[in-house]
Protein backbone atom coordinates (compact mmCIF):
# COMPACT_ATOMS: atom_id res chain seq x y z
CA UNK A 1 0.00 0.00 0.00
CA UNK A 2 1.42 3.46 -0.83
CA UNK A 3 2.82 5.31 2.18
CA UNK A 4 0.48 8.24 1.61
CA UNK A 5 -2.54 6.04 2.32
CA UNK A 6 -1.32 4.70 5.64
CA UNK A 7 -2.79 6.21 8.78
CA UNK A 8 -0.48 7.70 11.41
CA UNK A 9 -0.91 6.17 14.90
CA UNK A 10 0.93 6.35 18.22
CA UNK A 11 4.25 4.53 18.63
CA UNK A 12 4.21 1.01 20.04
CA UNK A 13 4.77 1.41 23.80
CA UNK A 14 7.46 -0.53 25.62
CA UNK A 15 8.94 -1.03 29.06
CA UNK A 16 12.45 -1.84 30.27
CA UNK A 17 13.35 -5.35 31.42
CA UNK A 18 12.04 -5.79 34.98
CA UNK A 19 15.29 -7.12 36.49
CA UNK A 20 17.66 -4.58 34.98
CA UNK A 21 19.91 -2.24 36.92
CA UNK A 22 17.06 0.25 37.51
CA UNK A 23 14.35 -2.34 38.06
CA UNK A 24 16.07 -4.92 40.26
CA UNK A 25 14.65 -4.91 43.78
CA UNK A 26 18.13 -5.36 45.22
CA UNK A 27 19.38 -2.01 43.86
CA UNK A 28 19.02 1.10 46.02
CA UNK A 29 18.01 4.13 43.92
CA UNK A 30 17.93 7.65 45.32
CA UNK A 31 16.55 10.58 43.32
CA UNK A 32 18.77 13.51 44.20
CA UNK A 33 17.19 16.74 45.39
CA UNK A 34 18.28 20.27 44.54
CA UNK A 35 20.27 20.31 47.79
CA UNK A 36 22.08 17.12 46.73
CA UNK A 37 22.64 18.04 43.09
CA UNK A 38 26.42 18.36 43.61
CA UNK A 39 26.51 14.61 44.27
CA UNK A 40 25.99 14.07 40.55
CA UNK A 41 29.60 15.21 40.08
CA UNK A 42 30.67 12.00 41.83
CA UNK A 43 30.82 10.76 45.42
CA UNK A 44 33.28 9.04 47.73
CA UNK A 45 32.93 7.13 50.99
CA UNK A 46 34.74 4.87 53.43
CA UNK A 47 34.19 1.23 52.51
CA UNK A 48 31.99 -0.69 54.96
CA UNK A 49 32.13 -4.45 55.32
CA UNK A 50 35.42 -4.97 53.46
CA UNK A 51 37.51 -5.28 56.63
CA UNK A 52 37.44 -8.78 58.16
CA UNK A 53 35.84 -9.49 61.52
CA UNK A 54 38.12 -11.96 63.31
CA UNK A 55 37.65 -14.19 66.31
CA UNK A 56 39.68 -13.75 69.50
CA UNK A 57 40.87 -16.95 71.18
CA UNK A 58 40.22 -17.53 74.86
CA UNK A 59 43.64 -17.08 76.53
CA UNK A 60 42.73 -19.64 79.22
CA UNK A 61 42.36 -22.34 76.58
CA UNK A 62 45.68 -21.48 74.97
CA UNK A 63 47.77 -21.93 78.14
CA UNK A 64 48.73 -25.29 79.58
CA UNK A 65 48.85 -25.62 83.41
CA UNK A 66 52.33 -25.22 84.78
CA UNK A 67 53.79 -23.92 81.54
CA UNK A 68 54.93 -20.41 80.83
CA UNK A 69 53.40 -18.68 77.84
CA UNK A 70 56.16 -18.40 75.23
CA UNK A 71 56.74 -15.06 73.52
CA UNK A 72 54.60 -11.96 73.63
CA UNK A 73 50.84 -12.24 73.90
CA UNK A 74 48.83 -12.08 70.64
CA UNK A 75 47.70 -8.66 69.47
CA UNK A 76 44.38 -7.74 67.92
CA UNK A 77 44.58 -6.55 64.35
CA UNK A 78 43.12 -3.33 63.02
CA UNK A 79 41.96 -2.54 59.49
CA UNK A 80 42.18 0.87 57.89
CA UNK A 81 39.05 1.41 55.72
CA UNK A 82 39.76 2.33 52.13
CA UNK A 83 38.15 5.26 50.35
CA UNK A 84 35.93 4.23 47.46
CA UNK A 85 34.31 6.44 44.85
CA UNK A 86 31.78 6.50 42.04
CA UNK A 87 31.84 8.74 38.98
CA UNK A 88 28.94 10.23 37.03
CA UNK A 89 27.45 8.47 34.02
CA UNK A 90 25.27 10.55 31.70
CA UNK A 91 23.00 8.80 29.22
CA UNK A 92 21.16 10.64 26.47
CA UNK A 93 19.04 10.32 23.38
CA UNK A 94 18.02 12.84 20.75
CA UNK A 95 15.20 13.34 18.26
CA UNK A 96 15.88 14.94 14.88
CA UNK A 97 13.20 15.73 12.33
CA UNK A 98 11.96 18.23 9.82
CA UNK A 99 9.97 21.11 11.22
CA UNK A 100 7.28 20.36 8.64
CA UNK A 101 4.64 18.28 10.35
CA UNK A 102 6.52 17.75 13.66
CA UNK A 103 6.18 20.29 16.41
CA UNK A 104 8.62 20.96 19.24
CA UNK A 105 6.18 19.41 21.70
CA UNK A 106 6.00 16.23 19.61
CA UNK A 107 9.78 16.03 19.23
CA UNK A 108 10.26 16.55 22.95
CA UNK A 109 7.67 13.93 23.85
CA UNK A 110 9.31 11.41 21.53
CA UNK A 111 12.79 12.04 22.93
CA UNK A 112 11.64 11.84 26.55
CA UNK A 113 9.78 8.59 25.86
CA UNK A 114 12.89 7.18 24.18
CA UNK A 115 14.99 7.99 27.24
CA UNK A 116 12.47 6.44 29.62
CA UNK A 117 12.55 3.21 27.63
CA UNK A 118 16.27 3.04 26.91
CA UNK A 119 18.09 4.70 29.81
CA UNK A 120 18.39 1.44 31.75
CA UNK A 121 20.12 -0.29 28.84
CA UNK A 122 22.44 2.66 28.32
CA UNK A 123 23.33 2.83 32.02
CA UNK A 124 24.04 -0.90 32.16
CA UNK A 125 26.38 -0.70 29.18
CA UNK A 126 28.26 2.26 30.66
CA UNK A 127 28.58 0.68 34.13
CA UNK A 128 29.79 -2.59 32.60
CA UNK A 129 32.35 -0.82 30.39
CA UNK A 130 33.71 1.69 32.91
CA UNK A 131 33.46 -0.21 36.21
CA UNK A 132 32.93 -3.95 35.95
CA UNK A 133 35.27 -4.67 33.05
CA UNK A 134 37.91 -2.23 34.28
CA UNK A 135 38.26 -3.39 37.89
CA UNK A 136 37.41 -7.09 37.93
CA UNK A 137 39.57 -9.95 39.17
CA UNK A 138 39.41 -12.65 36.48
CA UNK A 139 38.58 -16.04 38.01
CA UNK A 140 38.50 -17.96 34.72
CA UNK A 141 40.71 -21.05 35.13
CA UNK A 142 43.65 -21.70 32.81
CA UNK A 143 41.69 -24.57 31.24
CA UNK A 144 39.13 -22.09 29.92
CA UNK A 145 35.48 -21.11 30.43
CA UNK A 146 33.35 -23.11 32.86
CA UNK A 147 29.67 -23.99 33.06
CA UNK A 148 27.22 -21.33 34.21
CA UNK A 149 26.63 -23.03 37.56
CA UNK A 150 30.36 -23.40 38.18
CA UNK A 151 30.87 -19.77 37.24
CA UNK A 152 28.29 -18.49 39.68
CA UNK A 153 29.75 -20.69 42.42
CA UNK A 154 33.23 -19.27 41.84
CA UNK A 155 31.94 -15.69 41.83
CA UNK A 156 30.01 -16.13 45.06
CA UNK A 157 33.07 -17.66 46.68
CA UNK A 158 35.17 -14.68 45.60
CA UNK A 159 32.66 -12.24 47.05
CA UNK A 160 32.30 -14.18 50.30
CA UNK A 161 36.06 -14.01 50.90
CA UNK A 162 36.06 -10.21 50.85
CA UNK A 163 32.53 -9.15 51.81
CA UNK A 164 30.16 -10.69 54.32
CA UNK A 165 26.92 -9.20 53.06
CA UNK A 166 24.53 -9.75 50.17
CA UNK A 167 26.15 -9.02 46.82
CA UNK A 168 24.98 -8.50 43.25
CA UNK A 169 25.41 -10.88 40.34
CA UNK A 170 25.59 -9.11 36.95
CA UNK A 171 24.21 -11.27 34.14
CA UNK A 172 23.86 -10.49 30.41
CA UNK A 173 20.26 -10.97 29.28
CA UNK A 174 21.41 -13.63 26.84
CA UNK A 175 22.51 -15.87 29.72
CA UNK A 176 19.42 -15.50 31.93
CA UNK A 177 17.62 -18.59 30.61
CA UNK A 178 20.67 -20.74 31.39
CA UNK A 179 20.60 -19.69 35.04
CA UNK A 180 16.92 -20.55 35.24
CA UNK A 181 17.18 -24.03 33.77
CA UNK A 182 19.95 -24.97 36.22
CA UNK A 183 18.04 -23.52 39.20
CA UNK A 184 20.94 -21.18 39.83
CA UNK A 185 18.47 -18.33 40.25
CA UNK A 186 14.99 -18.25 41.71
CA UNK A 187 12.49 -15.48 42.24
CA UNK A 188 11.43 -14.73 45.78
CA UNK A 189 7.59 -14.83 45.70
CA UNK A 190 7.13 -12.06 48.24
CA UNK A 191 9.75 -9.56 47.02
CA UNK A 192 10.20 -10.53 43.38
CA UNK A 193 13.98 -10.41 43.85
CA UNK A 194 16.06 -12.79 41.76
CA UNK A 195 18.32 -14.66 44.19
CA UNK A 196 20.90 -17.41 44.22
CA UNK A 197 20.83 -20.15 46.84
CA UNK A 198 23.46 -18.22 48.75
CA UNK A 199 21.14 -15.21 48.88
CA UNK A 200 22.91 -12.89 46.45
CA UNK A 201 20.64 -10.95 44.13
CA UNK A 202 20.95 -10.69 40.34
CA UNK A 203 20.65 -8.01 37.70
CA UNK A 204 19.69 -9.23 34.23
CA UNK A 205 20.94 -6.52 31.88
CA UNK A 206 20.16 -5.83 28.24
CA UNK A 207 23.09 -3.40 28.23
CA UNK A 208 25.28 -6.12 29.71
CA UNK A 209 24.30 -8.44 26.88
CA UNK A 210 25.03 -5.80 24.25
CA UNK A 211 28.66 -5.59 25.41
CA UNK A 212 29.52 -9.03 26.85
CA UNK A 213 33.18 -8.16 27.36
CA UNK A 214 35.68 -9.46 29.88
CA UNK A 215 38.23 -7.64 32.02
CA UNK A 216 39.87 -4.91 29.98
CA UNK A 217 36.76 -4.84 27.75
CA UNK A 218 38.05 -7.71 25.61
CA UNK A 219 35.13 -9.27 23.66
CA UNK A 220 33.94 -12.69 24.77
CA UNK A 221 34.88 -15.69 22.66
CA UNK A 222 32.08 -17.17 20.50
CA UNK A 223 29.82 -19.43 22.54
CA UNK A 224 30.83 -17.82 25.84
CA UNK A 225 29.72 -14.97 28.08
CA UNK A 226 31.08 -13.02 31.03
CA UNK A 227 29.48 -12.87 34.46
CA UNK A 228 30.46 -10.42 37.20
CA UNK A 229 29.75 -10.07 40.91
CA UNK A 230 30.02 -7.02 43.16
CA UNK A 231 28.85 -5.81 46.51
CA UNK A 232 25.46 -4.05 46.72
CA UNK A 233 24.64 -1.20 44.34
CA UNK A 234 23.61 2.33 45.38
CA UNK A 235 22.47 4.58 42.53
CA UNK A 236 21.98 8.33 42.65
CA UNK A 237 19.66 9.49 39.86
CA UNK A 238 19.48 13.03 38.58
CA UNK A 239 16.54 14.80 36.94
CA UNK A 240 15.77 14.56 33.24
CA UNK A 241 17.21 17.51 31.32
CA UNK A 242 15.73 18.52 27.96
CA UNK A 243 17.82 20.69 25.63
CA UNK A 244 16.74 23.12 24.39
CA UNK A 245 13.78 23.98 26.55
CA UNK A 246 12.16 26.29 23.98
CA UNK A 247 10.81 25.60 20.51
CA UNK A 248 12.73 28.32 18.69
CA UNK A 249 16.13 27.20 19.91
CA UNK A 250 15.53 23.67 18.61
CA UNK A 251 15.43 24.71 14.94
CA UNK A 252 18.34 24.93 12.54
CA UNK A 253 16.98 27.54 10.15
CA UNK A 254 19.56 26.72 7.46
CA UNK A 255 18.28 23.14 7.10
CA UNK A 256 14.80 23.62 8.59
CA UNK A 257 15.46 20.66 10.90
CA UNK A 258 14.60 20.39 14.56
CA UNK A 259 16.75 18.69 17.23
CA UNK A 260 15.77 17.93 20.82
CA UNK A 261 18.18 16.25 23.26
CA UNK A 262 17.15 14.54 26.51
CA UNK A 263 19.67 13.30 29.09
CA UNK A 264 20.00 12.14 32.67
CA UNK A 265 23.01 11.69 34.97
CA UNK A 266 23.50 8.73 37.31
CA UNK A 267 26.17 7.90 39.87
CA UNK A 268 26.43 4.14 40.42
CA UNK A 269 28.40 2.98 43.45
CA UNK A 270 29.37 -0.48 44.65
CA UNK A 271 31.79 -1.74 47.26
CA UNK A 272 34.69 -4.02 48.19
CA UNK A 273 35.36 -6.18 45.15
CA UNK A 274 34.55 -6.96 41.53
CA UNK A 275 35.08 -10.52 40.29
CA UNK A 276 34.54 -11.90 36.78
CA UNK A 277 34.46 -15.30 35.10
CA UNK A 278 33.89 -16.54 31.57
CA UNK A 279 31.20 -19.20 31.11
CA UNK A 280 30.11 -21.47 28.29
CA UNK A 281 26.74 -20.63 26.77
CA UNK A 282 26.54 -23.41 24.17
CA UNK A 283 28.12 -26.84 23.78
Amino acid sequence: MPAGLRRYVEAIPGKPLPHGILGASCTTIEDVTEEQIHELNGVEWLALGCCPVRDWPDPCEEESPGEESPGSPPQKEFCRPVTEHAVPITVYTGAECSTLGWTYAEARKHAEASLALGEQQGLEAAFWRTKLAMEAIDLTPAAGPVSVAQGVAALEGCLAETYGGVGTLHVPAGVAALLGCCNVLHKEPETGVLETLAGNCAIIGAGYSALNTGPGNIPADPGTAWLYITGPLAIRRGPVDTVPDTAGASVNYRTNDRKVLVERTFVVGTTCTVCAIQVVTCD
